[in-house]
C-alpha cells in the first residue's frame, strides 16, 4: 500500500474512517471479480453482497435510519477505494449512494422512510433529469418516460424518474418563476422496464441501462423538486444541493483509477525489460522523471478535490455556500477527469504489452477513464460555467 493511501485518510475518524477501511478491505474480492464483471457487465452478487453488509450503499443515508450519515469528504474518499479496485464498481456505488443522498436530503420525509427507513433499506439508480412528462391526479401524479444511462440499476431497488408536469391537454405547469414545473420520481423496480442499450468500451460493469416508466402512479410523497435549493434536513452535506452531490462522486472515480494506473505500471516497470534499455524499464531515467511528475500531478488534484469538498461542506455548515463555492465544485471535478485521464495514458503508454493482453487492469483503467470523462456533468463547458464566480472573486478581492 503506498504513503499516499495511509496518509490521505489521517484527517478522518470515527465511522468516516469505518467506512474508507472496509471499502479497502474489500479490494482483494473486487479485485478477484473484476474481470468477471467486466466480461458479464454487471457488478457480481458476491461484490453487491459485500458492499451491503459494509453499509457502503448507505453511507450517505442519515444515521437514523440505519444509514452511515457520513459527510461528502468521507463519501469521496470511500468512492476513491473503490474506483481503485475497479473502475466500474466505484461508478456503480457512486451512483447509488449520491442518488440516496439526493432522496434523503429532498424528498418528504414520509417518502425518504418508506425507501431507507424499512428492514430492507432501498437502493436508488436512474435519470433524475425531467426528460419524462407527469400528469397530476388525485395523491400523485401518472408518469411516463423513457431514460437512459442508469448506472448502478442492476442492484437498485428504487429508479429515478425526472418529468415536466403537463395539464391534460399537455401543456407544462409554469411556476412562479416562470419556469416549468419539474419533478423527480422515485419508483419500485418492479414498475419500471429495462431495456438494456448499454453497449460500451469502458464502465462496462456499471449497467447503465436504457428504462422506461408507463403510466406509472407515483404518491406526492415520493416525489421532490428537481432544482430545489433547499433541503427537508438540516446535515451539511444535504445543503450543498443536488447538483452539488451530484456531481462531485465523478471526481474520486478519476481519482481511484488514476491511482491505480499509477501502481500497476510501477509493478510492470520494477520487472519489465525492453530492448535498449540496459536494466529494467523502472530503472530508466526517462521514465522516472515522468512518473513523478504525473504522480505529483495526481497528488495536487488529489488536494484540491478534497480541499474544494471540504470547504464547500463547511460553508454549507455555517449557513455560508456562495456561488463560488458551487464553481469550485464544478471546476475542480471536471478538471480531475484530464489529469487523470493524462496519468492513466501515461501509464499505459509504458506498460507495452502488459496494457494491450486480456485481461489487463491497465487495458481497463484506459478504457474506464476514457468513458468516465465523457459525462455529461464533465463535459469542458462545465469549466466555461464555473470561469464567472471564481473570476468574479479574483476581481473583488
Amino acid at each position: 500500500m503506498t504513503e499516499t493511501l495511509s496518509h490521505r485518510t489521517a484527517d478522518t475518524s470515527g465511522d468516516g474512517a469505518r467506512y474508507i477501511a472496509a471499502a479497502r478491505g474489500l479490494a482483494p474480492l473486487i479485485n478477484a471479480e473484476a474481470d468477471g464483471m467486466e466480461a458479464d457487465r454487471a457488478i457480481s452478487k458476491p461484490v453487491i453482497d459485500a458492499l451491503a453488509e459494509t453499509g457502503i450503499f448507505w453511507m450517505l443515508v442519515p444515521s437514523e435510519w440505519g444509514g452511515g450519515g457520513l459527510g461528502i469528504v468521507d463519501s469521496l474518499k470511500v468512492i476513491e477505494e473503490l474506483s481503485r479496485s475497479d473502475g466500474s464498481t466505484g461508478w456503480a456505488v457512486m451512483a447509488n449512494a449520491f442518488s440516496m443522498a439526493v432522496a434523503a436530503g429532498y424528498l418528504p420525509d414520509s417518502g425518504a422512510r418508506e425507501i431507507f427507513a424499512g428492514p430492507d433499506k432501498g437502493i436508488t439508480a436512474g435519470m433524475i433529469l425531467p426528460t419524462g412528462k407527469g400528469v397530476r391526479v388525485e395523491g400523485g401524479y401518472r408518469v411516463n418516460g423513457v431514460y437512459g444511462f442508469a448506472s448502478g440499476s442492476g442492484h437498485a431497488s428504487w429508479i429515478g424518474a425526472g418529468f415536466v408536469v403537463q395539464g391534460d391537454d399537455g401543456t407544462p405547469e409554469v411556476g412562479a418563476d416562470g419556469q416549468p414545473v419539474c419533478r423527480v420520481a422515485f419508483v419500485p423496480r418492479s414498475e419500471v422496464e429495462f431495456r438494456g442499450g448499454w453497449n460500451v468500451m469502458g464502465m462496462v460493469a456499471t449497467g447503465s441501462e436504457d428504462y422506461a416508466v408507463t403510466d406509472v402512479f407515483v404518491p406526492e410523497h415520493r416525489t421532490m423538486d428537481t432544482f430545489s435549493t433547499v433541503p427537508v434536513r438540516d446535515e451539511s452535506v444535504y445543503k450543498l444541493g443536488l447538483l452539488g452531490i451530484g456531481v462531485g462522486g465523478h471526481a474520486p472515480v478519476a481519482l481511484g483509477i488514476a491511482q491505480r494506473a499509477l501502481e500497476e505500471i510501477a509493478a510492470i516497470t520494477a520487472v519489465k525489460t525492453r530492448p535498449g534499455y540496459r536494466s529494467v524499464i523502472g530503472d530508466s531515467e526517462m521514465f522516472r522523471r515522468e512518473f513523478v511528475t504525473h504522480e505529483a500531478s495526481l497528488q495536487a488534484a488529489r488536494c484540491y478535490v478534497y480541499d474544494a469538498h471540504a470547504t464547500a461542506e463547511a460553508a454549507a455548515a455555517a449557513g455560508a455556500l456562495n456561488d463560488e463555492h458551487r464553481a469550485r465544485l464544478r471546476q475542480v471535478t471536471t478538471w480531475v477527469q484530464g489529469v487523470a485521464q493524462d496519468v492513466v495514458t501515461f501509464a499505459y503508454g509504458w506498460g507495452g504489452s502488459a496494457s494491450i493482453r486480456n485481461p489487463s487492469v491497465l487495458g481497463r483503467c484506459m478504457r474506464d477513464i476514457a468513458v468516465g470523462a465523457r459525462h455529461l456533468l464533465v463535459e469542458p463547458m462545465t469549466l466555461v460555467e464555473a470561469a464567472g464566480p471564481i473570476l468574479t472573486g479574483y476581481t473583488t478581492s
